[in-house]
């Protein structure tokens, strides 16, 4: 049965490297949040040269074709205040961009694909989340 994957930056990452399993993939529905695509455009920004930059802006391009991206929305917004609120409850901050991902995740009952053991995805509440 296909899962429906929310792919964290740090697997888009591996992707583009190879060292991810691609096929483990295949029937699954991928999507990624609007900040995974920018997050990926500053390796681009950041690339030492002009063939890499170029290698990885194709391979995002190609990327983009096949996945679902997830715009912040008002109600992504309303997942991420109260995810926000949830960590400073529990005095147990997270990055900005990992709580985006996770508002998305939430809101469209999506699982985290990610190995960003920091990010803590699953402990949030209501985020569903595993490592491949």
């Amino acid at each position: 049965m296909a899962r429906r994957l929310i792919l964290d930056t740090n697997l888009l990452i591996e992707y583009e490297r190879g060292t991810l399993d691609r096929a483990s993939l295949d029937a699954d529905e991928l999507a990624i949040a609007a900040v995974t695509v920018a997050e990926f455009r500053v390796g681009i920004e950041l690339a030492g040269t002009v063939e890499r930059a170029a290698d990885r802006a194709r391979f995002l391009a190609l990327v983009l074709t096949g996945v679902d991206v997830l715009d912040y929305t008002e109600r992504t917004a309303a997942e991420h205040a109260r995810l926000l609120a949830a960590t400073r409850r529990d005095g147990k901050p997270r990055g900005v961009h990992d709580l985006i991902i996770a508002a998305h995740a939430a809101e469209t009952g999506r699982t985290i694909l990610s190995r960003d053991a920091t990010a803590r995805f699953g402990s949030l509440p209501g985020v569903l989340a595993e490592s491949p």
